[in-house]
């Protein structure tokens, strides 16, 4: 499976085919292509739960330019807020907005996005699930409705220790 392009979620579940038809039927990843937009998260690895949203990464050289560009294009959308804060020492522009029964958030950075740390870990997770049966599936589901993020839903499927975030990422290239 490749997540490069939103063209899976056509053949996906009925949550992952809205998503498809709320993302192109705006134009999303059309109006964001020079930040090299990818779809992470929940969604496309068929954990998420009614209160997931749609998570996109983007790379920016230019943090202003990727900003402007974010007011411009969906200042105009649903609920839409822009904030830009430090996240792991890396300056972070992050807005977010309703489109259809969605909330998407856009979270761009100044890493080339199949390096952020975002789509590394839906690697390993989508890897993970691919390992594993459908009660693991279900219970990383089950920890996510009892109000656990992701990464901490397999930190604790895994029996990990430490920093849900660091350990996933120790199981990229096993």
């Amino acid at each position: 499976m490749t997540f490069d392009n939103i063209e899976y979620l056509k053949n996906g579940n009925e949550r992952q085919r809205a998503a498809y038809r709320t993302l192109t039927e705006n134009s999303v990843f059309e109006r964001l292509q020079v930040f090299s937009p990818l779809l992470t998260g929940s969604i496309p690895i068929n954990i998420d739960i009614d209160e997931s949203d749609l998570d996109i990464v983007c790379y920016w050289e230019k943090k202003d330019a990727f900003a402007n560009t974010l007011r411009r294009e969906f200042g105009q959308v649903h609920g839409f807020n822009l904030r830009e804060q430090v996240i792991n020492d890396y300056e972070t522009v992050l807005a977010s907005f309703h489109l259809n029964e969605f909330e998407i958030e856009i979270f761009g950075q100044n890493i080339p996005t199949r390096q952020q740390n975002a789509y590394r870990h839906m690697i390993v997770e989508y890897k993970l699930l691919c390992e594993r049966d459908e009660a693991f599936r279900q219970k990383i589901i089950d920890l996510k409705k009892q109000g656990y993020k992701t990464e901490p839903s397999f930190a604790i499927a895994l029996e990990l220790s430490g920093n849900p975030y660091l350990e996933l990422l120790r199981y990229e290239n096993i």
